[in-house]
């Protein structure tokens, strides 16, 4: 029997939302009923050939024609050496009839390019090169095919396969209102019904698609989001890879059903080299994957192959817009990570509160509820910093109200909290309660901000208010309209310590078809919601950031967390991983789905501490709470239908362990801090797979249940219950490992068992690295920042070490707009430790005090520590364990941001 969550709607009707046990995915399509894929599968007997009689050379690029030969379709190539190593390959219609859809508002401009030039021609081909001329990109005509050499090895090669296939625009044979919703259309080229659902084409097919091959590759990672393996899977005679954001309640594991954000960026790593290719293509996108090893013989007349060649093809296709397509040529993952990061932006600087611990419920009751929670984090000693409300907070489920009877006096409230220095996110979605009596909705139908259904009428559907219109967020305008709203006298009951939450954003749809917004709706400028579907959650994301922004004078870093996302939005802030379920076995997913969003840019992310949906047991809440701790977004969350779930309700024992899993992630924010500095700058994910630090170990290449946390921290999460011990593997044969809780060494290049109980949470420090943290933690991280720093110096095998800090205020924009930022380098070489300035740009002045140094891996001690500072030379009071080979030095009080030396 199915279970229905019903919300009554302020109209007398019943808003139902679907929970596990019903028809699930039969809601959603499966490639079956993708009619677009269908056609791109059944055309084989195309034939692409490129006119390079054509080739034009500009100052950014080159372009030439390319044409089909039996129906003479025209199209335009345009290729760009992008800087800093990226190819760009676009395919447009020559002639179009009109304009297709050119994704706007990703890339973070227009991307410099280098000049081409041609390196030779021969008969049906021609190569093109720039700079050194390292690179070449070599275009062949009959069969028309696109290859990019890197140091005289073919790396890429678009169109092998010929599956390239463009359906052109056209005019519809008749106006597309007489079609006749029984007429005949089974390949759903002006009209298609999914369910009781009929889909009317303005533009007739218009879909896009071609292929690649990889050479030399058989891992591939990337494309979220799906609640499957890091490392994709071979799709032959199975579901491609689906990228198309959907509301999928308690979403099945291991399967490639698009979930609520989409990155179109997919990532391929062998030991020399990582290569990205990110397709820049709103619409619905299915992804094929095959590895395969094969006999490969001379291509051409400077490039050798190997007699037996591994690549991985891919296929793309997408229902409509343009083929643009980016390929990163790396070579390390660093690179690939910053040539991305270049195109879409760097991950926004959180707010430091942001990094915290985050209490969320479907929904805290009222406002002495809230106080309640509040009070109880501190009875018991568990550190947090927000408490966050959901729909029922509102008047009626209408957004920027307050439900006058449970929340009165929301400004005391708020009050209430930062007195505490504590924060509160509210929950604000795209959709808006058809109220005509609600001034919100009349000026928002009246300034014509909402998006309208193909006959050019306002679009109503389903979501929790009942019937619903939804904001056009593609309109610039609209999202100024909408961030307006955010202002103090505009928002009643705001303070400057509210943030937001956008939940919904896909967008939900309850009777839409698949519980989403019809592909025929119509968005500012005439595009149809086929054409940006995938962007709607990025615009409602960026559009309410804007509001937070402007809301504080440009001054404050905003905080906003998304459902829905798409390649840039970690330029906007946070995203989660949707309505999991309280079992192992979503504990276990969210590792390998969160890796794939750290290496597709969307670094600051997590998954619901818990499981949203069903009831964890004691066991299972600790080890969500450990996991949780070393990820970077960290909340509980929970619907209203489960038991309460706050943590000091589970027993003393469980209590501990989650307030000592909170904490230790309150020491290591210092840390944290420091490596979302490096992911604003650097674009280096903060959570990393193994292979991204080790990237000539195989070994590492299908690993995601352990991962790094920046170059210097090895986790495990324990993801199964009733275990005593865990298998650990250690990479790196030339590396030192230590325990972290117990400073034990092992070294790299083997799998360690590990015993385990309830407390204990594997994490190593690798050697040759410096991890600073606080001594304390307090309530908050306000209250953090009162405490002094620590560094634990991990010594690599050659005795020496490294490592950052960065510091700032934690919550203005000033590091950025008046260099008010500290960025240290702490180097144990030779027996002397020092902390030198690593941006000497930065000046911000910090209070903080470093207290104490750990050194592990010191094996003996011969003389007298002493420190160098401003204030002269004085001797150390140290605490040396030969046993354990550990150095402890002790009331330093030394500037955390001034030169210092202690000599060892």
């Amino acid at each position: 029997m199915a279970d229905i969550v019903k919300e009554k709607s302020v109209s007398g009707g019943s808003v139902e939302s679907v929970v596990p046990g019903d028809e699930g995915e039969e809601k959603f399509k499966s490639t079956h009923h993708i009619l677009f894929y269908k056609r791109q599968r059944a055309k084989h007997g195309l034939r692409y050939c490129a006119s390079l009689d054509t080739l034009a050379l500009t100052e950014r690029g080159a372009s030439l024609e390319v044409f089909e030969a039996k129906s003479k379709e025209r199209l335009l190539l345009q290729i760009w050496a992008v800087q800093n190593g990226t190819v760009r390959v676009a395919i447009d219609e020559l002639q179009p009839i009109k304009p297709r859809y050119k994704v706007v508002d990703v890339l973070v401009g227009e991307p410099r390019c280098e000049q081409l030039r041609i390196e030779w021609r021969r008969a049906g081909c021609v190569s093109l090169t720039w700079g050194p001329g390292q690179h070449q990109v070599r275009v062949s005509a009959s069969p028309f095919c696109l290859e990019v050499v890197c140091e005289e090895e073919v790396i890429v090669t678009l169109n092998p396969k010929g599956r390239l296939c463009f359906e052109t625009l056209q005019d519809p044979p008749r106006p597309y209102s007489s079609l006749h919703e029984d007429e005949e259309d089974p390949l759903g080229l002006w009209q298609e019904n999914f369910k009781q659902f009929r889909d009317i084409k303005a533009n007739g097919p218009s879909s896009v698609g071609i292929d690649l091959s990889l050479h030399g590759f058989t891992n591939v990672y990337g494309l979220p989001e799906h609640a499957d393996s890091l490392r994709l899977k071979d799709t032959s005679g199975s579901e491609p890879y689906r990228l198309y954001n959907l509301d999928v309640f308690g979403y099945k594991i291991n399967r490639r059903l698009g979930l609520y954000g989409s990155v179109p960026l997919l990532v391929a790593h062998k030991p020399d080299r990582t290569l990205g290719v990110f397709w820049l293509n709103a619409s619905e996108t299915l992804v094929d994957l095959q590895y395969s090893n094969h006999e490969e013989g001379d291509n051409g007349p400077t490039v050798k192959w190997s007699r037996l060649s591994p690549e991985t093809n891919v296929s793309w296709v997408s229902e409509s817009g343009q083929i643009d397509c980016f390929l990163l040529l790396g070579p390390s993952p660093a690179q690939v990570f910053s040539q991305y990061a270049q195109l879409t932006g760097y991950q926004a600087l959180p707010p430091l509160f942001s990094l915290g611990y985050h209490q969320c419920r479907w929904s805290y009751d009222d406002e002495e509820d809230v106080k309640s929670v509040d009070a109880g984090f501190d009875l018991h000693a568990i550190p947090y910093d927000v408490i966050w409300l959901d729909i029922d907070h509102t008047e009626r489920k209408r957004y920027f109200t307050w439900d006058s009877k449970l929340f009165p006096n929301p400004i005391d409230m708020q009050l209430h909290l930062q007195r505490k220095k504590r924060k509160l996110v509210v929950i604000n979605d795209p959709h808006i309660k058809a109220d005509p009596h609600w001034p919100f909705f009349f000026a928002a139908r009246d300034g014509h901000h909402f998006v309208n259904d193909r006959d050019g009428n306002v679009y109503y559907g389903t979501c929790w208010p009942g019937n619903s219109c939804y904001l056009d967020f593609s309109s610039s305008r609209t999202r100024s309209w909408y961030a307006s709203q955010f202002s103090f006298d505009k928002y009643k009951g705001s303070t400057e310590s509210l943030f937001v939450w956008n939940d919904m954003n896909e967008p939900s749809v309850f009777n839409g078809p698949e519980q989403t917004m019809p592909k025929d709706a119509v968005h500012c400028g005439g595009w149809e919601h086929r054409d940006l579907h995938n962007l709607y959650g990025f615009f409602q994301h960026m559009a309410t950031v804007e509001g937070l922004i402007t809301r504080s004078g440009g001054l404050e870093r905003p905080f906003v967390l998304s459902r829905s996302f798409f390649a840039g939005s970690q330029r906007m802030g946070a995203i989660w991983t949707g309505d999991n379920i309280a079992t192992w076995e979503y504990l276990k997913i969210s590792i390998p789905m969160l890796l794939s969003l750290s290496i597709t840019g969307i670094h600051f992310s997590g998954a619901d501490v818990g499981g949203f949906w069903q009831d964890p047991d004691p066991e299972l809440l600790v080890r969500w709470y450990q996991a949780g701790a070393l990820q970077p977004f960290f909340r509980g969350h929970s619907a209203k239908q489960t038991k309460r779930r706050e943590p000091w309700l589970f027993g003393d024992t469980v209590t501990s362990a989650v307030r000592s899993a909170i904490q230790q992630r309150y020491y290591l924010l210092p840390y944290w801090y420091t490596l979302f500095h490096l992911a604003h700058t650097s674009a280096l994910p903060p959570t990393r797979p193994l292979w991204v630090e080790f990237p000539k170990e195989t070994e590492t290449f299908i690993m995601d249940n352990q991962y790094m946390i920046g170059s210097a921290l090895l986790a495990c999460p324990v993801t199964d219950p009733g275990v005593t011990e865990v298998k650990v593997f250690l990479p790196g044969s030339d590396e030192l490992w230590y325990n972290v809780s117990s400073g034990e060494q092992h070294r790299g290049g083997g799998t360690l068992t590990l015993p385990v109980t309830l407390e204990t949470v594997p994490l190593f420090q690798r050697g040759g690295t410096v991890v600073s943290r606080r001594t304390g933690c307090g309530s908050c991280t306000a209250e953090l920042q009162l405490h002094p720093f620590t560094l634990t110096v991990a010594l690599a095998s050659e005795g020496n070490a490294e490592g950052m800090l960065y510091l700032d205020d934690g919550h203005s924009f000033n590091y950025r707009d008046k260099k008010q930022f500290s960025l240290r380098t702490f180097t144990l070489w030779s027996g002397r430790l020092t902390s030198s300035c690593a941006a000497e740009e930065g000046n911000f002045i910090s209070d903080g005090k470093l207290e104490s140094v750990v050194i592990l891996g010191q094996k003996k001690v011969n003389k007298q520590p002493t420190v160098n500072s401003a204030a002269g030379k004085t001797t150390v009071k140290f605490q040396f364990e030969p046993e354990q080979a550990m150095l402890k030095l002790t009331d330093l009080n030394l500037g955390i941001h001034t030169d210092w030396e202690i000599i060892i």
